[in-house]
């Protein structure tokens, strides 16, 4: 089995909830909302950890309840907690998104000079003849 996720434990091969670990994260999740910054939010709730880290942590659908995992939080609260993570990344412009810019076109005209030159070698040859062409601009 794989990483079992911060706030539920094992027994008897059923994931469980560890009521700790449980309660952090729903603070986690209610001082998030609250207006703190993530690494802020999880220090307050007691998890001392990195914001990347926090984040993946807000992420995980787990804490939403599966077939498998019990549910911690509960769905309006986790798409708020989504929603304000996409709001402020907006702000500060963290969203790395491309830009809807349309591409340059390649050139597909082409014209060929006439080889006044012929060598031996078909290295230089080949490489004598692609310097003749060139593109024509449209």
């Amino acid at each position: 089995m794989g990483h079992i996720p911060y706030g539920y434990s094992i027994e008897n091969g059923c994931a469980t909830i560890n009521k700790d670990e449980a309660d952090k994260i729903r603070k986690l999740y209610e001082n998030y909302l609250s207006g703190m910054a993530l690494t802020k939010a999880a220090s307050a709730a007691g998890i001392e950890t990195y914001h990347g880290t926090a984040k993946r942590l807000m992420e995980n659908r787990h804490y939403l309840g599966d077939d498998f995992y019990p549910a911690i939080i509960d769905q309006e609260t986790f798409d708020k907690a989504a929603a304000m993570r996409l709001e402020r990344a907006g702000k500060l412009g963290r969203l790395n998104k491309k830009k809807n810019t349309k591409p340059a076109a390649p050139p597909t005209n082409f014209r060929m000079a006439t080889a006044a030159q012929h060598y031996e070698d078909p290295r230089l040859q080949a490489e004598y003849l692609y310097s003749l062409i060139e593109s024509e601009v449209s």
